[in-house]
């Protein structure tokens, strides 16, 4: 059974690795994220940590996506709200259709799981 990877940089990888006292083969840190238990680890202790930063999935999501600092600057100029609920003025369009796609699916889990 093949399973799809989570995005992950690998400077990203490397700090939350820390972070958490994750052991990863900073010498071939590309092969570690490719692990499926290294980076499905890395990657859900990442996504809690950003919706401790900002309170919703719908921005942790976009941040996850889009990188932290792009979305605080898109907060500060009121570009997105803080809370989410005008996640559709996301102005990459990369990121905005990745936001969909999840959120999307995170509905869908929900419905067939409760």
């Amino acid at each position: 059974m093949q399973f799809g990877l989570m995005q992950i940089m690998e400077e990203t990888a490397d700090d939350i690795a820390t972070r958490y006292g994750i052991n990863l083969d900073r010498e071939n840190i590309r092969e570690s994220i490719a692990n499926v238990q290294n980076n499905i680890n890395i990657g859900t202790k990442y996504l809690s940590t950003l919706l401790e930063k900002y309170g919703n999935k719908e921005v942790a999501v976009a941040a996850y996506n889009a990188g932290i600092g792009t979305v605080d600057n898109w907060i500060e100029k009121d570009i997105i709200k803080a809370d989410g609920s005008d996640i559709e003025n996301i102005p990459y369009k990369e990121t905005n259709n990745y936001v969909r796609k999840i959120l999307r699916n995170y509905e869908i889990y929900q419905t067939i799981y409760g």
